[in-house]
């Protein structure tokens, strides 16, 4: 895929763990791929400071959506700010997704479906059918679902469809 004016391409900031993250996150998420790496060369190291032949960015596709990972030195830091939804369909998707993304992760940083990986960014693992729940009409479905999800780290779906029919 070719990138395009107006495409938004995330771009991750990393201190020399950009290629290992691209790696790592195409190895979980379903028809994704390396697109591209580049390297850094002794032009600018003066800018720069990596080392000539270092890998400097990294452009990969997690199912569809692009991503940059860029190995641009410790001045910037990952954080919660911003995070990344994947929304799932089944049970067996949030075990998956939940299991894959949090090895190694900030086990501190888990609540409500939220989990931090271990290069620092963060993740929101969750069933699709939790925006329906949360946006529906009647507001004691979803304060049942709030008060059922509140203690959760990893969200059960069973037990967030039983809140929102009141069982």
């Amino acid at each position: 895929m070719k990138l395009k004016p107006g495409m938004i391409v995330p771009c991750l900031w990393f201190n020399g763990e950009a290629e290992a993250a691209a790696k790592y996150y195409t190895g979980i998420f379903p028809n994704s791929t390396i697109i591209d790496v580049s390297y850094y060369s002794e032009e600018g190291q003066e800018y720069h400071g990596r080392q000539a032949g270092s890998v400097m960015m990294v452009v990969f596709d997690l199912d569809g959506q692009r991503f940059t990972a860029l190995n641009g030195g410790p001045a910037y830091q990952i954080n919660e700010a911003v995070s990344f939804q994947v929304p799932c369909e089944t049970q067996q998707e949030i075990d998956y997704y939940w299991a894959r993304l949090s090895e190694g992760g900030d086990e501190d940083a888990q609540q409500c479906g939220w989990l931090k990986d271990k290069f620092g960014v963060t993740w929101q693992i969750f069933p699709a059918a939790l925006v329906e729940m949360m946006t529906d009409p009647d507001s004691e479905k979803t304060k049942r679902v709030m008060k059922a999800m509140g203690p959760m780290k990893k969200l059960d779906l069973a037990e967030l469809n039983r809140a929102c029919a009141g069982e």
